[in-house]
């Protein structure tokens, strides 16, 4: 079995647009990604999901509207081994609420969709904030279709 991560594709709304979070990662290839990390043993994806996300950008689960039924899992290789990383979508209740990176993370940047698809470069990254997206999107026009 692969490696497991969980974490939080975060959005806020502000001025009307709608932002993704991206964390530019102090390691590595320094790639830009939501909120993730590894499961720990004996925790469960969507513990490690709120931890790794007040770890490395300091938002606990009192200030986001998590949308628990609103995954996406990816599947893909890295160093020749598989890695297995769940995502599910949250919103920042305060759009204004300040980032508070750890030493994980040396950036982090608040970007409308295809900027944030740009940053992020990997297709399949891409391809889930299209998906979360219009998630996003269904769900707004479903509040804004009832009475």
């Amino acid at each position: 079995m692969g490696k497991r991560a969980a974490g939080f594709v975060l959005f806020r709304r502000l001025c009307g647009q709608i932002e993704y979070l991206l964390l530019k990662a102090s390691y590595g290839d320094f790639h830009w990604s939501a909120p993730k990390g590894h499961v720990d043993p004996g925790e469960d994806d969507f513990t490690t999901a709120r931890r790794e996300t007040k770890e490395e950008a300091g938002y606990d689960e009192k200030d986001l509207i998590i949308y628990r039924d609103k995954q996406v899992t990816l599947n893909y290789e890295v160093k020749g081994k598989q890695k297995i990383v769940i995502y599910w979508l949250a919103e920042l209740r305060d759009p204004n609420q300040p980032v508070v990176l750890s030493e994980e993370h040396t950036e982090y940047k608040w970007l409308a969709k295809e900027a944030a698809k740009e940053c992020a470069k990997y297709k399949d990254y891409q391809g889930m904030i299209d998906n979360f997206h219009v998630m996003i999107l269904e769900m707004d026009k479903n509040k804004a279709d009832c009475p």
